[in-house]
């Protein structure tokens, strides 16, 4: 290359076209460049025989070609020596004394080789070098003119690599360097993870641990010799404390360490290790004798993908108007929590700005918020509007976010997420989202918060303002419903210094429509905005408990209509809970969290879920928990302490319920351990147990007697699953099927996502036992185990596609389960595919143990047109969540090694619950189902409302009971727990259960009672007012009617008597002594 270059003179780069920027690949040697440009003009000889005529060679003398290449060799190589002698002292003299220090010698002779071919060539300072280091990781040197403010920024955005591609490697170092005569810049990155070698750190860390043990004793004069504050002592300086943290560290990064640097870092990492924060501290420095300004800013950021914190941290610097004189990033171990980013940046104030204590705690603000921003936050505060500021900026997008669901309603194109944000950030109208923002603010500053009167009053005046000023109509929609938001949230962390995201805590009638039809209001709805998420959580009670799914759509458009109904999703999802919660003490609730990861990675896919799940579960403490943060923080509306419970759903780990419940620990929840259900040692696990199957089949069996007349323990009977053998309520299904009626009980069909296999004689038990036991789908069905007529269809035909998909509509059977596939498979539009030619259905029984697998409109044609009874699944798979809150007592009430020790009686325990919820539920149905008539999941919603009625007036009744009477009421809690967590714990029960949940308790069980006894007439015949009373009399009344029973079990009298006495007491003894009927 260098002798391609020398042949240009000075002034002809541009002549012959030659490129301005050159990318050289090294392997720690310096290699030509191929370009086109450069060949018609010099081309290497090596062949100096050859009769190949070449313009500079005299054609009739070889001796003469001969002298002439030895002259223009040593040419060349004399005008390559004289460009290096002179920038060889240039270097020397200009680059700053950190890059000797930090930059290996070999690199330094390639970056002086590259600027000499540069300079020689007459060329822009404009060049990437790339470097394969021996242990695989890459280098890129980037070096271009001057030192221009935002240059780094440019280089960054110019940076090749990102989680998006499967050879994704992390950037895992940079060293960020200026010129002292301001004519370049020399940076470079490093990517992929340095070898670990078993090295020695006592040796490479030899002058850090000096420093510190003089830190540590007290040597160190108060300032070093540059005025700047020594370090002082600290437990984490002591020397096996020291050792430890630097074998987390790489040992490049060690030996490039100045031992106070060193020290000052692993402070920083200490404060965030084990978590996801983000610490930062600032430090003025003086580099030169001109004493300009120039100031150390080092950060340490958890869990982040270091290209992406460089990336915002310098788009932060550019918009407060710092330049990066010179940066540092280096990556250190955190164990378990991944990795600590640790940035170091000297900077200087330019462009008139200044360096005061303001301007540096404005920056580490909004640093801290960095990580946690959307890219639409980013690009309106650094690109379209930077006066906004970060702060404003996020309010304004996650705005946008909350008004898509509610807007599209009326206009799913207008108000497209996009439009909606475009709209309101338009030059013409961000002035109003800026004024409406400054509101939202003012509401919720905790050093003097808005009260109700004065922001009527000032929401007036920007609708004045809007009105007079906006024209057009969907701008002042959005801007009006702008202020509707601002007016219905009860709570946000908007001032909270160390938030993940934004959250509010929003009054739920914001979220519906006027030309909607009425429904239930739920009790309330938290929005969470946060880097490539957008998450709600809805609850119909109080205290609720409910799952939290993660939704990636796939493709944009796919994400654009799951954006629109993310809401309705997560509505839809926590009422079905609500109608399941009836027996326990919790309400029903849902968390819907829509994630941006498309296009990604795998790893980069799984990185940001877990991310979001962090983000999502921090920001709903910092609205529920009591803590002397949230108190100074966080202005609430709300009035009163929230309860609520979450549980993993779809794409949630095991990882994260641990991540979660250790958070909930450090952020001051009262019961952590229950603040997620389904932790692996101290939970239940549902498809080990098969918790939500054991109530499935309660049901099917009390159907099966009533409807079809089977008894299924003396009959045989036909049925049909959707679920494989290795999923959770199916693969139980098959196991209980197979315990309780053995060869009666004939499968004659199942389907999962591989395929399914029919069989109308019955399904080989001993194969179906087989793929359950060993965890397989169905498409492993061995064939030789069917009989005549029987078939397995796997899903890598079409045949096998179609038959796959209709399975559950074509193959005959006395019931159908659908224990697994996609909600809404069955509905208004396809329902009479499950019906024969003749009209009648393909299975006159359908119990579900899949949620939403036929939709309401579905459910009520086929019972009208073709008699087909369904137990709807708010009552066929509630066990599931029974067990839940099972969880959740367990660990309010037992410590993790009192649970594990006694889990197998506990569970034991627990399964004879659910039996006893699932029977008296189903007898309830089919005995108002035989007596009244109706669809069955219509009688279904009905003893759900009427539970839950019950424990809704119950429970404000209580609110006014004495400690007292409270107490009279404790035994139906007591009796509602397995025996012996009760027994282990609930003398204590005060000291470790909320009051409020002990309340919702009482309630729950004494309103469950009342109506499996006495059914859903009797319950919502009584006035709302008196309901309450009537049910505490009835408790009064059954404590009678037992003492009754106690007292006639001592009679003499024939036994026959006495058996119908006593069947009459406990039949309506109660009811009779209330008066009531």
């Amino acid at each position: 290359m260098i002798l391609r270059l020398a042949t240009l003179q000075k002034g002809t780069s541009a002549r012959i076209n030659a490129p301005k920027r050159l990318l050289i690949q090294q392997s720690r040697a310096f290699t030509s460049i191929d370009d086109p440009a450069f060949r018609a003009h010099s081309t290497a000889v090596t062949d100096n025989t050859s009769s190949e005529y070449r313009s500079w060679q005299a054609s009739q003398n070889i001796d003469i070609q001969r002298v002439t290449q030895t002259a223009m060799v040593h040419e060349l190589t004399q005008q390559v020596s004289r460009s290096i002698e002179n920038v060889v002292p240039w270097f020397l003299n200009t680059m700053p004394a950190p890059y000797f220090r930090q930059v290996p010698e070999s690199f330094r002779l390639d970056h002086i080789k590259a600027i000499s071919a540069i300079k020689d060539a007459s060329m822009d300072m404009h060049m990437n070098l790339k470097t394969h280091l021996p242990d695989g990781r890459q280098v890129l040197t980037f070096i271009r003119p001057g030192t221009m403010p935002g240059l780094l920024l440019n280089m960054i955005k110019e940076l090749p690599f990102n989680q998006r591609s499967e050879e994704y490697m992390p950037l895992s170092r940079i060293q960020i360097y200026s010129a002292e005569d301001d004519s370049m810049s020399l940076n470079l990155f490093v990517y992929g993870e340095e070898s670990k070698h078993q090295t020695d750190v006592t040796l490479t860390g030899s002058q850090i641990l000096e420093y510190a043990q003089q830190v540590m004793d007290g040597s160190l004069p108060p300032q070093d010799e540059y005025g700047r504050p020594n370090p002082k002592p600290n437990n984490s300086f002591e020397r096996d404390n020291l050792i430890k943290h630097m074998e987390k560290c790489s040992e490049s990064y060690i030996l490039r360490s100045d031992p106070r640097r060193f020290l000052s870092q692993m402070q920083l990492f200490e404060k965030v290790s084990g978590s996801d924060n983000i610490s930062v501290s600032t430090e003025y420095s003086y580099l030169d004798e001109n004493n300009d300004e120039h100031y150390w800013i080092d950060i340490a950021l958890a869990n982040t993908l270091p290209h992406y914190a460089l990336e915002q941290t310098t788009k932060l610097l550019f918009l407060h108007s710092f330049d990066v004189m010179r940066a540092h990033l280096d990556n250190v171990s955190d164990g378990d929590n991944g990795t600590i980013t640790l940035l170091r940046m000297l900077v200087t104030p330019v462009n008139g700005a200044k360096g005061n204590e303001a301007t540096f705690n404005l920056l580490q603000q909004e640093l801290k918020r960095c990580k946690w921003l959307n890219d639409s936050t980013m690009e309106l505060v650094f690109e379209t509007h930077p006066w906004l500021g970060v702060r404003r900026g996020e309010i304004i997008t996650a705005m946008a976010a909350i008004m898509h669901p509610i807007m599209s309603k009326q206009n799913a194109i207008a108000f497209s997420k996009g439009n909606i944000l475009e709209t309101i950030t338009k030059d013409r109208y961000i002035k109003h989202a800026a004024a409406i923002v400054d509101l939202f603010l003012e509401r919720f500053n905790p050093k003097g918060p808005l009260s109700d009167d004065e922001l009527e009053a000032k929401s007036k005046e920007l609708l004045s303002i809007i009105d007079n000023e906006v024209e057009d109509t969907s701008a002042q929609a959005l801007l009006t419903k702008m202020i509707d938001i601002v007016k219905h949230t009860l709570r946000t962390n908007i001032y909270m210094n160390n938030r993940y995201a934004l959250g509010l805590r929003l009054d739920p009638k914001i979220m519906s429509s006027e030309d909607e039809v009425p429904r239930e209001t739920p009790y309330g709805v938290i929005f969470v905005h946060g880097r490539r998420f957008d998450g709600y959580h809805t609850r119909f009670r109080d205290i609720a408990r409910g799952g939290m799914r993660l939704v990636t759509p796939a493709s944009p458009e796919q994400y654009a209509l799951e954006s629109a109904h993310q809401y309705e999703e997560c509505y839809g999802l926590a009422f079905a809970q609500q109608l399941k919660n009836k027996d326990i003490p919790e309400g029903g609730s849902k968390a819907v969290v829509l994630i941006d990861n498309i296009g990604m990675s795998e790893t980069g896919k799984d990185f940001v879920m877990r991310k979001s799940v962090k983000a999502f579960t921090d920001t709903i403490l910092d609205l529920i928990v009591d803590t002397e943060e949230t108190r100074e923080e966080v202005v609430d509306f709300v009035g009163k302490k929230e309860v609520l419970y979450l549980g993993p759903d779809e794409q949630v780990t095991p990882e994260d319920i641990n991540w979660v419940i250790k958070r909930a620990k450090q952020r001051g929840y009262d019961t952590p351990a229950a603040f997620m259900s389904s932790k692996p040692r101290a939970g239940i696990n549902h498809k080990e147990y098969g918790v939500t199957s054991e109530g499935v089949n309660v049901y099917l069996d009390v159907a099966l007697r009533h409807v079809l007349k089977i008894d299924p323990k003396q009959e045989s009977f036909s049925i049909k699953i959707t679920g494989g053998p290795d999923g959770d309520v199916a693969g139980n299904e098959l196991k209980i099927l197979a315990r309780e009626y053995g060869d009666n009980a004939k499968v004659v069909g199942i389907a999962d996502g591989t395929g399914c296999a029919e069989d109308p004689n019955g399904l080989a038990w001993d194969e179906l036992l087989r793929l359950v036991n060993d965890n397989l789908p169905i498409d492993q069905f061995n064939p030789s185990k069917l009989g005549e007529g029987g078939a397995v269809h796997t899903v890598d035909t079409e045949e096998g596609v179609k038959a796959r998909n209709s399975m559950h509509n074509r193959v005959q059977a006395d019931a159908f389960i659908p224990a697994g596939g996609r909600p809404n498979t069955i509905n208004i539009h396809n329902y009479k595919h499950f019906l024969n030619p003749d009209g009648s259905p393909s299975a006159p029984l359908i119990v579900e143990g899949a949620n939403l697998f036929v939709t309401d409109e579905a459910r009520q044609l086929l019972f009208e047109e073709a008699g087909v009874v369904i137990v709807k699944d708010s009552s066929a798979n509630k066990c599931g969540v029974i067990t839940s809150s099972y969880e959740i007592c367990a660990a309010m009430m037992l410590s993790e090694e009192e649970f594990f020790d006694n889990k197998d009686q506990i569970v034991s325990e627990v399964l004879n619950k659910l039996h006893n919820y699932a029977q008296l539920e189903a007898e309830l149905l089919f005995r108002e189902f035989e007596t009244y008539g109706g669809s069955l999941p219509q009688l279904s919603k009905i003893v759900s409302d009427a539970v839950n009625a019950a424990t809704d007036s119950l429970s404000f009744a209580l609110e006014s009971f004495s400690a007292e009477d409270k107490e009279k009421l404790l035994p139906l809690f007591r009796f509602h727990l397995p025996q012996t967590m009760a027994d282990m714990s609930f003398d204590k029960v005060h000291e470790r259960v909320p009051a409020q949940y002990i309340s919702n308790a009482i309630a729950s069980c004494l309103a469950s009672k009342l109506v499996y006894k006495e059914g859903t007439k009797f319950v919502n015949t009584l006035p709302k007012e008196k309901l309450a009373s009537v049910a505490l009399r009835y408790v009064e009344a059954e404590h009678q009617i037992a003492s009754l029973k106690i007292a006639l079990e001592g009679t003499e009298m024939p036994e026959k008597e006495k058996e119908s006495i006593l069947k009459l007491l406990e039949a309506g003894g109660a009811r009779t002594t209330l008066g009531v009927f």
